[in-house]
């Protein structure tokens, strides 16, 4: 980290990341009340002795199972707690995405290995996911009623030999035929709490913080984490310095059904009056919608194909003849329209009309 800053800079070796491990709660979804909500009931009927949201939020400074279970009278109680409190999030918990996160997560799986680690059970993570259609941005899941903690879930990550295969927003894994080696020095955890950062520093990878969750930047950042993003769009622009990840392929974020085309940015020259809905020249390439349609075919690029079907009518497409005479035209007069001169422009449509009619077939 740089010195001078005291949410800590983005430092001059761009060091890269192949796999990125996210925490949910916190990180992705806003939980701080959302989880103490729930918690609070479970706190009431076991007489815990967590009796405010500030106490609550002091259990993540560490591993929050770890420490409900120093609450507890012995191993049989924190079982009950335990069993408890999943039970209850899986029906009860409900929380929404942090603004911006959804994005992020795109962006991220377009390149990395994504991972997400959470104390909630794998149900609860599903309906989250699911519900924000980031299901398949994610390759490996690790819940509380899989693993006893986030260290473990690091551990076994970095073991598996598969864990580098990813997932870009789509069911299947990459299945590119290569040997694939996730190092630790190249996963990143990205979470809000300090339990989480020192636990992710302590196995050996790095760790990245989040200014809107549980924990303050102060905290954080004391406890090893190499970066503090105070926005969603600063995780995604701190991991990946130097690389054009815009979401591609499947993991594009759809158009909003029904949505108004895209205000031109003014470099139209009102050759699409204002709007660009696809339909702008060349000279707009800086709209906002320049992304969303194609871009102008090169005039060499134009040339060709029109070769290419001249060719294709000289060789494929026979002579046409003339039209038979149809019998009805005696039964209705009509007025003969004046004939219009067939410009070069005409002939070229014919042409390739012709031509790609006769490729159809």
């Amino acid at each position: 980290m740089a010195a001078g800053s005291p949410l800590g800079q983005v430092p001059d070796v761009v060091r890269p990341v192949h796999a990125v491990m996210f925490d949910m709660d916190g990180t992705l979804v806003q939980t701080r009340y959302a989880s103490w909500e729930i918690f609070e009931g479970v706190n009431r009927r076991f007489g815990l002795g967590v009796d405010t949201p500030e106490a609550y939020y002091e259990l993540f400074r560490s591993n929050v199972f770890g420490e409900i279970e120093k609450r507890c009278t012995d191993a049989e109680q924190y079982r009950a707690v335990k069993a408890d409190f999943l039970a209850a999030l899986r029906v009860g918990y409900h929380p929404v995405m942090i603004p911006g996160m959804l994005h992020v997560v795109r962006r991220l799986a377009s390149v990395a290995t994504l991972a997400l680690l959470s104390s909630n059970a794998l149900p609860v993570m599903r309906r989250i996911l699911v519900d924000n259609d980031l299901a398949f941005c994610f390759a490996h899941v690790f819940g509380g009623d899989t693993v006893p903690d986030k260290r473990t879930a690091i551990r076994q990550f970095l073991a598996d030999t598969g864990s580098g295969f990813g997932r870009r927003c789509s069911a299947d894994y990459d299945e590119a035929m290569v040997p694939v080696e996730v190092a630790a020095e190249g996963t990143v955890l990205v979470t809000d709490t300090a339990g989480d950062v020192r636990e992710a520093v302590e196995e050996g990878i790095r760790a990245v913080g989040v200014a809107w969750g549980m924990h303050s930047v102060d905290q954080l950042l004391d406890a090893g984490a190499e970066f503090v993003a105070l926005w969603p769009q600063e995780v995604g622009s701190y991991l990946l310095q130097g690389i054009d990840a815009a979401p591609r392929g499947a993991c594009e974020i759809p158009a909003r059904a029904g949505a108004a085309p895209a205000a031109c940015a003014g470099t139209c020259g009102g050759s699409c009056g204002g709007r660009c809905g696809g339909a702008c020249s060349g000279a707009c390439a800086s709209c906002p919608a320049a992304s969303a349609r194609p871009g102008p075919v090169p005039a060499d690029r134009s040339a060709r194909r029109l070769r290419a079907a001249q060719g294709l009518l000289t060789t494929a497409v026979p002579p046409s003849s003339p039209p038979s005479p149809d019998p009805s035209a005696s039964r209705s007069p009509v007025r003969p329209t004046p004939a219009r001169a067939r410009t070069g422009e005409d002939r070229t449509v014919e042409e390739l009309t012709a031509a790609v009619a006769r490729i159809c077939r």
